[in-house]
């Protein structure tokens, strides 16, 4: 700023439909999955097959993207004519996405003998209903199937008597339940993730349902993470791997990580530099857009006079950031001057709210607006959670803690918001954003940290939290006990304590250790309601902060391996005991 640079996000260059004009996402598909094709070879020699995929090298072994999908063409026709080993097929590639990133992965899918189908034939197709007549009477496949997954066919709502919409979806997640892998997963034989993910959103696999499908004999034998999304929508892709090693192994019996081949579990690609495999074509295709804009960059004299695609990507201009971007010191200074803490967020506003904001927040002006409309009525924000989407298309998710002095103001504050959420509703060509707003908290009266009296500590905020909560604060035989539900979503944890003595809200990313920490160091009893793959991460921290732990979930390895440590800090551990079985027995017995 100082220097007086023009800064332009490249990535926000977008035609007048809203589509990227520079975007290495093609290169990043062609280059993930040709790579891919190279480890599924060596994959499945390992357990005993061999198969044309041998014979192809990775992406930077060819001089250029003609020789590699020449390369590519060669094992296809092999595979038409001599075929795939009967035992492993029929081969299934998921796609998930349909941005540049998939098109780029379906390019060089589409270069081998294949046939797509619907995500609903796929039961049909494992059973063999669906191969061709002459494929069932042989011994071996000449082809391979791909199948397309959309967001309709990864989640459903949890409400039965509801249809999916995607609209809906998007602005309301967790109206909605993960259904990959029931309806995709336990029919593939790779998934090739290529798609946009929020933590707001469902995952597409989690590790226990992995771990579900292939005690179940899932056909699965490995995924291309072309997003290379760390923890993201695959969560035990909890690394990247590099162009030398673009491959390891998940041992889903064990959870356990290899760098081989050999044997249980899948093998995952997670390379996050794939298109420099193809450099060359990749610096073609960058230079060739952007040297369309060098005229008019040079040329203009003022950011009004650069065309509307490079004024939309201007975040920064002579010294001063752009309207568009005026939001971002102010979301800073709230972030440096009110670090996160599971009380009031805001402790010099006397009333608070949580507000959630959906939509098109930052590339329509939206976000200036809602902070504008705070700030002038007298209030003050904290940022508590930010999604941006990555396209024109989607949308970004917002949660801030709004305060002020009074109700009326903060029912002002309310209202202005509603108003910009409410305006052209129906209108298809207007910009509309989602608004939720939290329950009023007042501060000194919902309760703090600094309670005397035992302090405990929920993770999850699911079904089981609010009956834990009321029995704690509830229980007489010692001093009142304080109870803070910590969620990944405040508004989850806020309406779990909804109507709760002594219970107050907190968000909550447990996979930010240092965030972690600073809540578990507060309380004496941590009380884990997530699912068993978190408990060793949280089991962890409470052993190094002295904390006792309770998990709702049994013993396993990796809770086995901390008993030692638990013991030398003095530490309780208390995990799953076989309690629902023990009391449908009790209950069994008194009735006979």
């Amino acid at each position: 700023m100082e220097e007086r640079v023009s800064l332009f996000d490249y990535e926000l260059i977008v035609d007048d439909d809203g589509k990227r004009m520079l975007a290495f996402g093609k290169f990043a598909g062609r280059a993930g999955l040709i790579d891919f094709l190279h480890g599924l070879g060596q994959r499945y020699l390992s357990l005993g097959y061999s198969t044309p995929f041998l014979s192809l090298g990775q992406s930077h072994m060819y001089p250029s993207l003609a020789a590699a999908k020449a390369a590519v063409i060669a094992i296809g026709e092999e595979i038409a004519t001599y075929g795939l080993p009967s035992g492993i097929c029929p081969i299934v590639f998921a796609f998930t996405g349909s941005g540049n990133v998939s098109q780029g992965a379906q390019e060089i899918f589409k270069l081998l003998p294949h046939t797509f189908v619907d995500a609903e034939k796929l039961p049909e197709l494992s059973a063999g209903k669906s191969l061709p007549p002459h494929h069932q009477s042989t011994r071996r496949a000449f082809q391979l199937y791909g199948c397309v997954v959309t967001s309709k066919d990864m989640v459903a709502p949890k409400d039965p008597n509801r249809c999916f919409d995607k609209a809906d979806y998007y602005a309301h997640p967790e109206y909605y339940r993960p259904v990959f892998h029931e309806r995709i997963a336990p029919y593939a034989s790779a998934i090739v993730n290529c798609m946009y993910w929020e933590r707001r959103f469902p995952r597409l696999l989690s590790i226990d349902q992995l771990q579900q499908l292939m005690k179940n004999g899932c056909p699965l034998v490995g995924i291309s993470d072309i997003t290379c999304d760390i923890g993201g929508s695959i969560e035990f892709v909890n690394k990247s791997t590099s162009i030398e090693r673009p491959f390891f192994r998940y041992d889903t019996s064990t959870n356990l990580y290899h760098d081989d081949m050999e044997g249980d579990g899948v093998i995952c690609l997670a390379v996050d530099i794939l298109p420099t495999e193809f450099s060359r074509e990749a610096s073609q295709h960058f230079g060739d857009i952007l040297s369309r804009f060098v005229t008019s960059l040079a040329s203009a004299k003022g950011l009004l006079e650069l065309p509307s695609h490079l004024r939309r990507a201007c975040i920064a201009y002579a010294g001063k950031l752009t309207p568009l971007y005026e939001y971002i010191p102010r979301m800073r200074k709230t972030m440096i001057e009110l670090p996160p803490t599971p009380a009031n967020l805001l402790p010099d506003k006397k009333y608070t709210t949580l507000v959630s904001l959906c939509g098109h927040l930052f590339d329509k002006f939206l976000i200036n607006e809602a902070l504008d409309i705070i700030e002038t009525a007298g209030g003050s924000f904290h940022l508590v959670k930010c999604d941006v989407g990555q396209s024109i298309d989607d949308m970004s998710y917002s949660e801030l803690e709004v305060g002020a002095d009074d109700t009326t103001t903060l029912d002002k504050i309310i209202d202005s918001l509603t108003s910009i959420a409410n305006a052209h509703r129906g209108d298809p060509n207007a910009t509309e954003i989602s608004l939720k707003i939290g329950r009023v908290s007042e501060c000194g009266i919902d309760g703090s940290m600094d309670k005397v009296g035992p302090k405990v500590l929920i993770l999850g905020a699911g079904r089981v939290c609010r009956p834990a909560a009321e029995f704690l604060t509830s229980y007489q035989n010692i001093d009142q006990v304080h109870v803070v539900v910590a969620s990944l979503y405040q508004k989850d944890a806020e309406e779990t304590v909804d109507g709760i003595k002594n219970a107050t809200a907190a968000q909550l990313d447990v996979s930010d250790t240092e965030s972690l920490s600073n809540l578990v160091s507060q309380v004496d009893v941590v009380v884990s309601l997530l699912p068993a793959s978190f408990h060793a991460a949280i089991a962890r921290v409470c052993i190094e902060l002295k904390k006792h732990l309770v998990t709702a979930s049994y013993v396993d390895d990796s809770m086995s391996k901390l008993e030692q440590a638990a013991q030398g800090a003095g530490v309780t551990i208390l995990c799953e005991m076989g309690l629902d079985p023990g009391i449908r027995s009790h209950v069994v017995d008194e009735n006979d």
